[in-house]
């Protein structure tokens, strides 16, 4: 009996939390979409959208961004992918591994050190210039946009397109050669085919990151786009505009849409293989002259998509940066002006270290309550944890904002939407999933044997919780709250619009506002590559430790 209400009553608990914190500010944001200037109901709102030319421009900008990153970020994606999975290369796993160095670095972050290189009196440019008597416009305006989002997404692309690649089942391409298929017509034919899950997964992954984006767009002082102009419409009009609610609502629809989109592209459509695993496709040797130009592609494709971290420690250490190749001399003034503001960082470290605290516990709940549970309702549960990946942080900040502004703290009686402590819940909330998807992972592989007999020896389920489940899950745990907390030390969109002093404000909102101007750029890129460096070290620590768990699995199993 007691087993059952503790379950339930944590279930309630939770349901209450994601209510709370997730559900109540997203139905905020539309329900004033819908609201006028007397508080009643109308579509007045979202006809004045779409009447307005300013919206309408940023509405197709979003879209063409959006659309022409993903076709830019699968040029960065399909040749890497296809020479290390379907060659004998040499440096094959360094070069993937190099491709996903820039997921540990958000657009925003490295924006203004591209524009230092790639802009129109930018290294790569001058050097063009110098030589060759041309410059190319790689950061103007939406160009600028389009070529950062792409170059940090595209290993969305890359990762699902090397596992599809992976699986295919070497026995189709096999049976196509036999027919007389080969080259150009083999791959157009059988491989992209077979690999399209793969490729729509990552696709539609860009598409929505770059769609929602609010940093990137903002420090290339690009603002007619959708995310920018509803972040100005309710920070400079107030949190009563109706038009940054009307742009809120257009942007979750859309990424709504953009998962059934890709859904429905595969819709359908079979893509099984016949044997497990497909084992691959067949590896052959490059003929000379395709080594040299496979190589070349592949060097010209790596220094594009490691610039931002060369740029960023460049900045980071230079003087003075304009009109010339590199820095004109090199100074670490920029660090220490980082430890004397150090109270960004010790802010990123407390509110993310709760934030992934939170997000543990939640996620362990949850993964137990879906899984060795039959509460009623136990998916939606789920469901809705999981729906804050399809949520734009700008639009969950929005809706904090207007949820929580009118109510006041019982201490000082300030709004509590301005208490530090809400950043930490938006931090939670927007990562659960990934702490949740870690728990998840590891549960399913414990036996729920080993509690039923533990129950039989009259063991209570907190103690089986603390004895036996939790000691049998560490890994995961350490997994979910590392990349809970590693990603979050860079979360812009969604804290942006709740900090209310700069005593209380988060590391990226310090790179935000030093990236502003000319003189604070040094000091916030040094605050960008320290950022850098904890998603790195985090990410690190969470492949080894799941690696180890793995690898210890492995070993029981033969043993």
């Amino acid at each position: 009996m007691f087993k059952n209400f503790f379950l339930k009553s944590t279930a309630l608990f939770i349901a209450l939390f994601l209510l709370i914190f997730l559900a109540v500010p997203i139905f905020q944001v539309f329900y004033v979409s819908f609201l006028d200037q007397n508080g009643h109901f109308t579509l007045l709102n979202f006809y004045d959208f779409f009447q307005n030319a300013l919206f309408i421009e940023s509405l197709y900008n979003s879209f063409y961004v959006a659309s022409m990153s993903v076709v830019l970020a699968s040029v960065f994606a399909l040749p890497l992918a296809y020479f290390t999975s379907r060659f004998n290369f040499r440096g094959s796993v360094i070069i993937q591994s190099l491709g996903f160095i820039p997921l540990i670095m958000p657009p925003f972050v490295g924006a203004v050190a591209m524009k230092l290189l790639f802009g129109s009196n930018g290294s790569i440019n001058l050097i063009l210039n110098d030589w060759f008597g041309f410059k190319i416009p790689f950061m103007e305006g939406l160009n600028g946009v389009i070529f950062v989002e792409s170059i940090h997404y595209f290993p969305f692309i890359l990762i699902n397109l090397i596992t599809s690649l992976n699986n295919i089942d070497r026995t189709m391409e096999e049976s196509a050669q036999s027919l007389g298929s080969k080259g150009f017509g083999l791959f157009r034919r059988i491989v992209l085919p077979l690999s399209m899950p793969g490729y729509v997964a990552g696709a539609s992954l860009v598409f929505l990151k770059v769609f929602d984006d609010l940093g990137t767009p903002l420090l290339l002082d690009v603002n007619n786009m959708l995310a920018p102009q509803a972040y100005l419409r309710i920070s400079s009009i107030g949190i009563n505009d109706p038009m940054g609610y009307v742009i809120g609502v257009i942007l979750v629809l859309t990424s709504i849409a953009a998962v059934y989109v890709a859904k429905l592209a595969l819709g359908g459509k079979d893509y099984s293989m016949l044997q497990k695993g497909g084992g691959g496709m067949i590896k052959r040797d490059f003929l000379p002259y395709q080594k040299y130009l496979a190589y070349f592609v592949v060097f010209v494709i790596l220094f594009l998509v490691l610039s931002p971290h060369i740029a960023l420690t460049l900045l980071s250490f230079g003087t003075i940066w304009s009109f010339s190749v590199i820095p004109d001399a090199f100074t670490v003034q920029h660090y220490k002006a980082v430890f004397e503001n150090s109270v960004f960082i010790k802010n990123t470290m407390l509110y993310c270290s709760i934030a992934a605290f939170i997000d543990v516990v939640l996620a362990f709940f949850i993964s137990y309550i879906v899984l060795r549970t039959k509460i009623i309702g136990r998916q939606l549960l789920d469901y809705i944890a999981m729906s804050a990946l399809a949520i734009p942080g700008l639009v969950l900040g929005i809706g904090y904002l207007r949820t929580f502004y009118s109510i006041n703290l019982p201490w000082d009686n300030t709004p509590l939407a301005s208490w530090w402590f809400m950043i930490v819940i938006i931090l939670a909330v927007r990562r659960l999933p990934y702490a949740l998807r870690a728990c998840n992972a590891v549960l399913m592989q414990i036996s729920k044997y080993l509690e039923e007999s533990a129950e039989s020896l009259g063991a209570q389920k907190i103690s089986i919780f603390r004895k036996i489940l939790i000691p049998l899950m560490t890994g995961g745990l350490l997994a979910g709250f590392i990349t809970s907390f590693s990603t979050a030390t860079v979360e812009l969109s969604a804290t942006i619009m709740l900090v209310s002093t700069e005593s209380e404000a988060p590391l990226a909102y310090a790179i935000y506002s030093y990236m502003q101007t000319a003189a604070g750029r040094g000091p916030g890129a040094a605050f960008g590559l320290i950022g850098v460096l904890i998603v790195a070290i985090g990410t690190y620590l969470s492949q080894l430790i799941i690696e180890k768990k793995y690898n210890q699995r492995g070993m029981e199993a033969k043993v």
